[in-house]
């Protein structure tokens, strides 16, 4: 594992941080953790989903703590709870619910911030515009993910004159992103069809790289958070949540990752695919881990928003706060 400052992402898509939407809430005293001189190196892993938030909490902390090192590294969800179960770190990052035989080993997780799955395609895809137009209903997602049908893409669209099958792509690692998509298609990880693919990038990279795949991308991992458009080569999906056959004013919001997030805090975006990230410790945080998880509910929550995720809602944040303290 290396420090942050070191850790190079997957296939170049682990972009930079974006302007974004988040709910309004008063920090902690600015240099409340400086003031203790702690010291000392907290080894973070796990959800692709989190890193590049945890990646800019790491840094901030550091620039006020210069004696803490905060190693981070991803590979899903499932990982970062392993890891911090058998003490390999002193934080998993999780992208989904902590799971019941994971509290009855010790774990404890604790709420931090929220984002959302979105499934992506390729922007080059033969029927883009009428994806654009009137995005894709839950049943016919399931189709593809669940049952397996051999779907054309004018099938999807309910256009007969495009022709070309749909290529579908999944995770092979343990993982939130997988586990939230397949509970919003009212399943589990293992139910979901199509092509194995490693890590967030990856899965991204595929689709960029097949005209006609789909796959499921964390938020940031389908957004360039420099333009707060959707990545070069990527079209984020829209989903048809009224299942009407075409996109209302109030569900057409994929053209900036603002808008989206916006959409998500509103609750105009289903839950699931949108959920909560949590971090997860073997028993109750303590030391500098519990100093990091603690700033990271106060002050750190200045940056959710220029990193591109949403804020808790403030009732939940407190709760959060009380479960650390």
């Amino acid at each position: 594992m290396r420090s942050i400052s070191k850790t190079v992402a997957l296939c170049g898509l682990l972009a930079s941080v974006a302007a974004g939407i988040g709910v309004g809430l008063r920090s902690a005293p600015a240099g409340e953790a400086v003031s203790r001189g702690l010291k000392g190196t907290i080894r973070v892993s796990g959800a692709w989903a989190l890193y590049p938030m945890m990646a800019r909490w790491a840094d901030e902390f550091q620039k006020i703590n210069p004696k803490v090192r905060i190693d981070v590294s991803a590979g899903g969800a499932g990982k970062g709870a392993a890891d911090a179960l058998s003490g390999m770190v002193d934080i998993g990052m999780v992208s989904r619910d902590i799971h019941p035989e994971e509290v009855k080993k010790g774990g404890y997780g604790v709420p931090v911030v929220k984002d959302a799955v979105l499934a992506t395609a390729n922007s080059a895809n033969p029927a883009a515009k009428q994806l654009r137009a009137q995005g894709v209903k839950r049943a016919t997602f399931a189709s593809l993910w669940i049952e397996e049908k051999p779907l054309t893409w004018g099938q999807v669209v309910g256009n007969s004159r495009v022709t070309d099958k749909v290529r579908v792509y999944t995770r092979s690692d343990a993982c939130g992103a997988a586990d939230t998509w397949a509970k919003y298609l009212g399943k589990a990880q293992e139910d979901l069809k199509g092509v194995a693919v490693y890590g967030d990038p990856g899965v991204a990279e595929a689709v960029r790289k097949d005209k006609f795949g789909i796959g499921y991308n964390n938020l940031n991992y389908a957004y360039d958070l420099n333009t707060g458009r959707p990545l070069p080569g990527i079209l984020v999906v829209p989903i048809d949540i009224n299942g009407n056959g075409k996109l209302d004013k109030a569900e057409s919001f994929y053209d900036t990752n603002a808008a989206v997030l916006k959409a998500i805090a509103s609750g105009v975006y289903p839950s699931p695919p949108a959920r909560d990230l949590f971090l997860l410790t073997k028993g109750r945080p303590k030391g500098i881990t519990r100093d990091f998880i603690l700033w990271i509910l106060k002050d750190g929550q200045k940056n959710v928003g220029q990193a591109g995720y949403i804020q808790l809602p403030k009732q939940k944040l407190t709760k959060s706060i009380a479960l650390v303290k």
